[in-house]
């Protein structure tokens, strides 16, 4: 199984393209499954007493491999026993769930096991949770306050422009590119989730800000190992996300927000802004990169429980 895993692993990086981190959390998903097995096939083969005196004295375990033909439905069903037990959420679960349920498809598909044991696997449910968001008053502020004449301001600007403007994530962002960014006609052409591409609008105010950061800033970081990437740390080098996380911090913090700024939660307000302003659901799903409309759909209950705040206010009988 162990050799499998390796397999399928490699068929999701080269035959799928999926990215590094949905690897490895599939990865993870499907070791800590296997581990479990392979320690409950020890148990039956020694003994858990044995097992606990080879654990206490740090002395190799005995090897063990597991087929993935052996592996019943009841076991994975009692894995997942097992980790709600530990504290596992449901979603971590759901994470579990999806990784065992593509594994044992592929190994069907691909013949190493007669039959697919997990297809009647069902997926936990979990809580949705509303996305945070900002009202329009609160982004402006943010906008508004990082000035031209800060360290980097111009840079900075131009990333939050462009985080609102075109609801971004943050990765998009880092690896967005010049050959990719077209100011004349508004769009850019960014990665998303599964190395999908799509083209995005840029609102005019944040390619206005993009081109004075390009014209003025952008030049001064440049240096022997610059890519073509838009946005570049002043060593001229890209910038990574958590970098990103910190100069939004920084900008809320200047303007006096009391919030908790962070970069999705500029996306989250560009899809919401977007509703309340009479946009299309289907139109947003394809500007957020979203593979299931699904996803979408909870901006619609972002608005309702706006709509409903706005009539407790407002309303003499609210």
């Amino acid at each position: 199984m162990r050799e499998a895993i390796e397999d399928f692993i490699l068929y999701l990086a080269t035959e799928r393209g999926l990215s590094d981190n949905y690897q490895i959390s599939t990865r993870l998903s499907l070791e800590g499954f296997l581990h479990w097995l392979e320690r409950r096939a020890l148990q039956k083969q020694h003994g858990a007493e044995a097992l606990r005196k080879l654990a206490e004295t740090g002395e190799p375990w005995p090897e063990c491999a597991v087929a993935p033909g052996s592996v019943t439905l009841q076991e994975i069903s009692e894995y997942l026993a097992h980790r709600k037990r530990a504290g596992l959420s449901a979603a971590s679960i759901k994470l579990v769930v999806v990784a065992i349920k593509i594994f044992f498809r592929w190994l069907h598909v691909r013949r190493r096991i007669e039959k697919d044991i997990a297809e009647t696997l069902p997926l936990p449910r979990t809580e949705r949770y509303l996305p945070e968001t900002m009202n329009e008053l609160q982004v402006e502020h943010l906008l508004e306050g990082v000035g031209p004449d800060a360290p980097r301001g111009l840079r900075d600007r131009a990333i939050l422009e462009l985080l609102y403007a075109s609801g971004l994530r943050v990765s998009e962002l880092v690896n967005a590119r010049l050959e990719n960014l077209d100011l004349e006609n508004r769009i850019i052409r960014v990665t998303g989730k599964g190395n999908k591409t799509r083209l995005v609008p840029v609102g005019a105010k944040a390619c206005a800000a993009i081109a004075l950061y390009l014209q003025k800033e952008r030049p001064g970081f440049v240096g022997k190992r610059t890519g073509s990437e838009v946005f570049l740390s002043s060593r001229g080098t890209r910038l990574s996300t958590v970098r990103i996380w910190q100069i939004v911090k920084a900008c809320a913090k200047n303007a006096g927000l009391d919030l908790n700024v962070y970069p999705h939660l500029l996306r989250h307000s560009f899809a919401t802004h977007l509703l309340s302003n009479g946009a299309d659901l289907r139109i947003i799903q394809e500007l957020l990169g979203h593979a299931d409309i699904s996803t979408t759909q909870i901006y619609t209950h972002v608005d309702q429980r706006r709509l409903k705040a706005v009539h407790h206010k407002f309303h003499p009988r609210g």
